[in-house]
């Protein structure tokens, strides 16, 4: 009975002697005897086909050598990692684990050469020679895929960064970007390196190589780093630089990502450059952005163009808006909000004409926020005539919304006939009023 647990995995792995799990499991019924887990890992390693393996073989040869190293005998564990990187596994991934796994080891011990050197062996690049031999083979294994792996090269170079010197760490991400195995992160990475060593020009070379390199969406954060710390660096010295920079910039992004770059580029206009250039690109930023956002857009617009010029210059703009193509919705917004515009400036007849205009937008069953609005602004600065044309809009946009949209509730028919009612009391209020 003692023996069960082991027995019972001993028949499991006459079921299936390629599963990682039962072999990791019977190493743990040995625990505190660590002659029978070294005899355990070395059956493991001998008896499973990493190509037909359940789960990661690796894990096994790692595990392996940990046990040596846990008992401070790290020769051993060298030799066992040694001849882990010779296993054929499934997959690169695989192999590049023990290689990280080894050279972290190292690490641990303070053996910081010896993990350089062992990230130096993992990616070199097979020679020639053992190409050809492969290709005559006509079986490649991954030994030969591994100088390739993204997962040894940012090790490598954070052990650079931290243990070697700027010229051997540039060498290092060099090769990356050589192999077209660079992620958009380890660009920005290279780039800050450069800057932090004041290689300002060699830095921004980086991120010319980034933005070429990826598309959309992945170089987006490499667009936003590079234009902010241009512009951060020279300011107004290479203001037609970074114009150009920006240009190019917007147009290779997409409609719905390109809004926080013509943003970015009006900030530049408005800070080193012209106040009409700036309007300019706040322009070109209405027509480029989604519907979605051109409402926001609109009103960044128009808050900076209100600032810079002063309110009367947003009329054009309102107007641009409004016949821009916005939704429905949108238009609607932005008339009422054209129209206090125009009532802070006096002009009554243009604010109405704007409420008599977004009306059409604005169902009286659904929109009671914008028909209260115009209701004020009439008893506040309309007469019998204008009130009763705002009632006379409300009735016809009632009847074409019920004739084209829906059919209404009961309760609403009911709200409806409520609604009338009210309207005319307020017109014998304002009757009596005059």
């Amino acid at each position: 009975m003692d023996r069960r647990p082991e027995l019972a995995n001993s028949v499991l792995l006459r079921q299936n002697p390629h599963n990682v799990e039962r072999w990791h499991r019977r190493v743990k019924l040995f625990e505190g005897n660590p002659t029978k887990q070294l005899l355990t890992f070395t059956e493991a390693v001998r008896t499973i086909d990493p190509m037909k393996a359940v789960g990661k073989p690796h894990t096994l040869w790692v595990a392996f050598a940990k046990l040596y190293e846990n008992h401070k005998d790290n020769a051993n564990a060298r030799v066992i990692f040694d001849k882990a990187v010779q296993v054929n596994y499934k997959t690169v991934d695989h192999l590049a684990s023990v290689w990280c796994e080894w050279a972290e080891m190292e690490l641990r011990h303070r053996n910081f050469k010896g993990a350089l050197e062992l990230m130096r062996r993992a990616t070199a690049e097979p020679t020639v020679e053992v190409k050809r031999r492969v290709a005559a083979d006509g079986y490649e294994p991954m030994q030969i895929k591994l100088h390739k792996s993204l997962r040894l090269w940012l090790l490598f170079v954070d052990l650079e960064e931290n243990l070697g010197s700027l010229e051997s760490t540039r060498v290092v991400y060099e090769r990356i970007l050589d192999l077209r195995i660079a992620t958009p992160q380890l660009i920005i990475n290279y780039a800050v390196l450069l800057e932090d060593h004041k290689y300002f020009e060699d830095a921004f070379k980086v991120y010319e190589r980034g933005v070429k390199i990826f598309k959309y969406p992945h170089v987006k954060d490499i667009w936003v780093t590079y234009l902010s710390k241009f512009v951060k660096r020279y300011g107004k010295s290479k203001l037609e630089r970074a114009r150009e920079l920006f240009e190019h910039a917007v147009e290779q992004t997409p409609a719905d990502a390109v809004k926080p770059l013509y943003l970015q580029y009006a900030k530049l206009e408005e800070d080193y450059g012209l106040a009409k250039r700036a309007m300019r690109v706040y322009d070109q930023a209405t027509k480029a952005v989604p519907a979605n956002e051109k409402l926001s857009m609109y009103e960044i617009y128009i808050a900076r163009a209100a600032e810079i010029f002063g309110v009367p210059r947003t009329r054009e703009i309102y107007e641009q808006a409004i016949e821009s193509g916005l939704p429905d919705k949108d238009v609607k917004v932005m008339c009422l909000k054209y129209a206090e515009l125009e009532k802070s400036l006096g002009a009554i007849d243009r604010a109405r004409a704007l409420h008599k205009h977004s009306s059409q937008f604005a169902d009286p069953r659904s929109d009671h926020d914008f028909w209260n609005k115009w209701h004020e602004f009439e008893v506040q600065h309309g007469n019998e005539d204008t009130f009763r044309e705002m009632l006379c809009v409300k009735r016809s946009v009632s009847a074409s919304y019920s004739q084209t949209h829906f059919i209404l509730p009961e309760d609403l028919m009911q709200k409806d006939q409520m609604q009338t009612l009210e309207e005319a009391k307020d017109v014998w209020q304002l009757l009596k009023g005059s």
